[in-house]
């Protein structure tokens, strides 16, 4: 899609991305444009300063009947009545860190939310005002409108869209002073695009949107239920904004009146719980690393549900229709909704390459998934599917490599049987954090923040990381665990080779083998209580 701009001031079910948004240049003459914008401040030179946040003293009906942007226009006139409400319209942004940094220090992907400074303004087609100021020298400050409500052009097969699942969105630099920007392509909602390196020490952005329509935004440390009701009954837009500490949701305001009416809070706080319980796992809330950034799950209208660098989205018509599942306050924290929302936010935590080598694409995430919904009471998919015996037939009872099972849930059996064994034992009960922990240690050298991706790769050789985690797990948890990896085939000396959303190449020597054996032997660690890989929910 395009992405046309007049930036001027004079004065002051995998993880798929496919996004489509590329720049033009406006087909607008330099003379035009610095003639609009000197007509636009000599408008302003009414109000008591370039931010048209009130007006001169002794400014009459009279003069405000002279100015010519109509936006500046009824602005003018509201305050004069005192009748202007600048709730959304006049706001100050703060900089948040930028997704990729925050990949590259949790040693994640990137899939925190793009969208995080929410305005609650709606930009219909054609041309707009926007007033800014406090940017810092040198610092990139943009408003972001994203096509939340794009449909394929092909209703029937949505999958196949040429411009991918991925968010659409039209893009403009903002400076400080006037700038005066256009929606050529689509309509929607508004977004400071913020971010920084180090958010701590950028001051926050001042924004106003003269007289310009308001859709509202949730936020649940300030709103209750009965706002969550207004804002559905009063959208401007098909799709509302909504953020809670951890979790920012963009769904249609038909299905949150259906399933969520009067339950907004109850919704927005199950999705907090939802992402904190995966925080708890992964360490950041015992490590004091929990991100001010939050996961955005928004509507898509092209696959039942998937991830991608830009959160977790969910389909929104039929066939497929997913809003009943993850609308309602009740069902989001139940059975396959907590299951699809915790694997797929899994998919964001899984740290690369540390516990996410090759063949760990669909395995190391469901740690995660298993984690939340069984600590909201959820049956245990790996039980109600078998896996537990399943793995036992398959990999311990033909002694192969649990990465040459082609059932993800039989390799995930080993990695979640460690949570077993140390929650019920109690010996280690913060062992998944710690073990996240070390592994971001681990790799604290080894970061590369120019990289676009979050942290790292997945790793040449599968071997290495595994042999790594084996060891790592008995440091952490202080104890031996190499006769239960090697029930598994953690040890498994050979070579194959396998798919796992690329291709890998596994490699095993013996002299690899004893090397890691030798360094757990030498750590004279005790024994397990218990053979683990017994262990079942």
């Amino acid at each position: 899609m395009s992405n046309c701009f007049i930036k001027l001031a004079l004065g002051v079910k995998r993880t798929v991305l496919l996004v489509v948004c590329c720049t033009c240049i406006c087909q607008v003459s330099l003379a035009q444009s610095a003639a609009e914008i000197a007509s636009v401040y000599a408008d302003l030179s009414l109000f008591e300063t370039p931010m048209a946040m009130s007006l001169k003293k002794g400014t009459r009906k009279g003069n405000i009947e002279k100015i010519k942007n109509a936006q500046l226009k009824e602005v003018a006139r509201s305050l004069l009545a005192k009748q202007y409400d600048a709730k959304y319209r006049i706001a100050k942004y703060d900089a948040f860190l930028n997704p990729y940094n925050l990949g590259n220090q949790l040693m994640i992907g990137d899939g925190y939310s793009r969208y995080e400074n929410i305005t609650g303004v709606y930009l219909p087609l054609g041309k707009h005002l926007v007033l800014v100021d406090n940017i810092d020298p040198g610092k990139e400050v943009n408003l972001v409108v994203p096509n939340w409500n794009r449909r394929a052009p092909n209703a029937a097969d949505p999958t196949k869209d040429p411009a991918g699942w991925g968010v659409v969105k039209q893009e403009f630099r903002l400076q400080n002073g006037v700038n005066i920007i256009e929606l050529k392509d689509f309509d929607g909602l508004a977004y400071i695009d913020y971010f920084s390196d180090k958010p701590e020490d950028a001051q926050a952005v001042l924004v106003h949107f003269p007289d310009a329509k308001v859709n509202g935004y949730f936020d649940i440390a300030k709103n209750d239920d009965a706002d969550w009701n207004s804002l559905i009954d009063n959208a401007v837009y098909p799709i509302i904004d909504a953020i809670g500490k951890h979790i920012q949701i963009v769904y249609p305001a038909a299905d949150c009146k259906k399933y969520a009416y009067g339950r907004g809070k109850e919704l927005i706080s199950n999705y907090d719980s939802l992402v904190y319980r995966q925080h708890r796992l992964l360490g950041l809330v015992k490590y004091d690393k929990v991100p001010k950034n939050h996961i955005l799950a928004r509507v898509n209208y092209n696959y039942y549900m998937f991830r991608d660098g830009d959160g977790v989205a969910y389909m929104g018509t039929d066939p497929g229709n997913a809003m009943s599942l993850v609308v309602d306050p009740d069902r989001v924290i139940k059975g396959d909704p907590c299951w699809g929302f915790s694997h797929e936010v899994g998919h964001v935590h899984q740290l690369r390459p540390f516990f996410n080598w090759g063949g760990l694409g669909e395995v190391s995430n469901n740690v995660f998934a298993l984690y939340v919904t069984k600590s909201f009471g959820n049956k245990s998919r790996v039980s109600e599917q078998n896996n537990y015996q399943k793995a036992r037939d398959s990999i311990i009872d033909r002694k192969i490599c649990y990465l040459q099972d082609k059932d993800v849930f039989n390799r995930l059996i080993p990695f979640w049987q460690l949570q077993l064994y140390f929650e019920r034992e109690g010996e280690q009960p913060d062992f998944y954090p710690d073990l996240f922990e070390a592994f971001r240690r681990q790799g604290a050298n080894m970061r590369n923040p120019s990289r676009r991706g979050g942290w790292g790769d997945r790793g040449a050789n599968p071997a290495t990381f595994q042999l790594n985690f084996v060891k790592t797990a008995c440091e952490v948890s202080r104890i031996d665990l190499t006769d239960f990896f090697e029930q598994y085939g953690f040890f498994y000396v050979g070579q194959f080779q396998y798919d796992d959303y690329g291709d890998y190449s596994y490699n095993m020597t013996q002299d690899m083998v004893d090397k890691c054996k030798a360094e757990i032997k030498a750590m004279s660690l005790s024994k397990p209580k218990l053979d683990i890989s017994l262990l079942k929910d």
